[in-house]
């Protein structure tokens, strides 16, 4: 098993997860993101993510496409996904693909946890 790409701590019933690279471009680590962020979707009845973007600087399209799809699985599941401390250019490639208008998205990791009480 290759080193996780993610630093993963559950609180409250929330699942946090945090980006451990500053660029997600990388074809095989978005793969390998989404079966670490997947596991933990299946993991709950009903997940409850906040997924922290305070380090990423650089994100493909590919890694939009796997936040779609993770959303749509964490719905599916009767959970929630919240975005949390993008970067500015990043938010605002989630702007232009109406990703801002799917996915919850909050300045800080705290008021994202806090929508799910």
């Amino acid at each position: 098993m290759t080193d996780s790409r993610l630093r993963i701590h559950e609180e409250e019933g929330v699942t946090h997860v945090e980006f451990l690279d500053r660029n997600i471009l990388d074809e095989a680590n978005i793969e390998q993101i989404g079966r670490e962020i997947e596991q933990c979707i299946d993991a709950s009845p009903k997940p409850q993510l906040v997924i922290d973007f305070s380090n990423v600087e650089h994100l493909s399209s590919a890694a939009l496409g796997k936040l779609i799809t993770l959303n749509s699985r964490v719905r599916s599941r009767g959970g929630g996904l919240r975005l949390a401390q993008i970067d500015p250019q990043i938010y605002e490639v989630f702007t232009i693909t109406k990703l801002d208008q799917l996915v919850e998205i909050h300045d800080t990791v705290d008021e994202a946890v806090r929508t799910f009480a």
